[in-house]
């Protein structure tokens, strides 16, 4: 009878050490959150102002962004250890090297969305601007990227998560955030440091993804109105 007591059960033990492990490393998990968070949201405010100059520039000309596009697609399919290990001489260790990666990263989803959005919108609509006699400028800017927002916005999500994803394995190189404790939980084989160092992570991605799409839905809204 005491064997089937809940004190033998495998499972039981297993998730009462996890909650004593976050209860005793409740403040290291939250530094880690909060330099992961720190990271992602500085590689998405560099990788948004310079998504945006690529994107102005590629709208010049269709051969031109179907070209930059082909060329940022084929950079996101290199590892990302691999651009870690070329900047690594250049930069040296930790944040700086990892933001660089990570910006690049972020431009094939960036600039592929800000295109079709801009790219998308009923050409009926600009003549009608253009009718009006709004400049380029002015068709660019209360026009064709309102219409464009919430494909935009999509594509923000995208690098967001992909950043969440990709900064985890920039704490290879001293970046900090979450990637510390699970690399930390790998060599000591720590199961319950591996599985909290992933909850945290996926309740981050969970909540800037939740965020994003309820401004995406916001920006749809204001357009059909």
């Amino acid at each position: 009878m005491d064997a089937a007591g809940p004190s033998s059960d495998p499972g039981c033990d297993g998730m009462s050490g996890f909650i004593d492990y976050v209860t005793r490393h409740a403040d290291d998990l939250l530094e880690a959150t909060l330099e992961h968070l720190w990271l992602t949201g500085a590689t998405l405010v560099l990788a948004i102002a310079l998504a945006a100059i690529v994107t102005m520039v590629c709208l010049r000309s269709r051969r031109l962004g179907d070209a930059m596009v082909e060329v940022l697609g084929a950079i996101y399919s290199i590892p990302s250890l691999a651009l870690f290990a070329l900047l690594i001489p250049l930069t040296g260790l930790g944040f700086t090297s990892a933001v660089i990666v990570m910006v690049v990263y972020c431009q094939f989803m960036l600039v592929r969305n800000a295109l079709e959005g801009i790219r998308g919108v009923d050409p009926d609509i600009l003549e009608a601007a253009e009718g009006l006699g709004m400049s380029p400028r002015q068709v660019m800017i209360r026009v064709r990227l309102p219409l464009a927002l919430p494909t935009i916005i999509a594509g923000v999500r995208l690098a967001a998560i992909s950043t969440i994803g990709i900064a985890t394995i920039a704490a290879s190189i001293n970046a900090g955030g979450l990637g510390l404790i699970l690399f930390s939980g790998l060599r000591t084989l720590d199961v319950d440091k591996i599985l909290a160092g992933t909850l945290c992570c996926m309740a981050l991605a969970l909540i800037v993804d939740a965020l994003l799409k309820r401004l995406e839905a916001l920006a749809s809204r204001g357009n059909r109105a």
